[in-house]
């Protein structure tokens, strides 16, 4: 029996040159947009926060924020 992966969420650990699965998944959520980015097109990511970002902009948009 195959499981479903519809909420398969990993956790990360985020480093300056890439990041560590602490728990396999299929996905993370944005910080900024709350949109699903597949591990594999993860691209953006602050190791300061320790979170995820969907695209340059989301990036941008966090780190301006100053939270």
């Amino acid at each position: 029996m195959l499981m479903s992966s519809g909420n398969n969420e990993a956790k990360l650990a985020y480093g300056p040159n890439g990041f560590r699965v602490m728990r396999p998944g299929q996905h993370v959520y944005c910080a900024v947009t709350g949109d699903a980015i597949p591990l594999e097109e993860l691209r953006y990511w602050s190791v300061d926060h320790q979170e995820p970002y969907a695209s340059a902009e989301a990036a941008t948009q966090r780190l301006a924020d100053g939270n």
